[in-house]
């Protein structure tokens, strides 16, 4: 266990790679996660958990079928477990993500944009 803070600018300067979360702490049975974002992703769903976002730098949406969810630096939202949606970032976004371990990040969908496990920054 460290006794050291976990500096969330630091952590995110460490990569530059777009949709590939990296672990950087642990919580019970969640992990935390910080992601740089830039363009479209895939719609996807996750049936078993929700997925919070925080964003730290830039302005995310979040595409959903019954309407967009636009979230500046300061702010989180949490797409509900089962519930269909695109993250879309115009330019580079920095977030954090709180999610059970184990969740891919395409959730249902695959394809090419999922992300190796990666926890290298813990």
């Amino acid at each position: 266990m460290s006794k050291d803070a976990v500096d969330l600018v630091t952590k995110l300067s460490l990569f530059s790679e777009h949709w590939s979360p990296k672990v950087v702490a642990r919580v019970n049975d969640y992990e935390i996660k910080v992601v740089k974002l830039e363009g479209e992703f895939v719609w996807h769903k996750h049936e078993e958990t929700d997925e919070l976002f925080f964003v730290i730098e830039g302005e995310l949406t979040i595409q959903m079928r019954d309407g967009d969810v636009r979230v500046r630096p300061g702010q989180l939202f949490v797409v509900p477990r089962g519930v269909e949606h695109c993250p879309v970032a115009d330019g580079e976004v920095h977030a954090m993500l709180i999610e059970p371990a184990g969740v891919v990040n395409t959730g249902d969908a695959g394809g090419p944009l999922t992300a190796e496990y990666d926890d290298s920054l813990t």
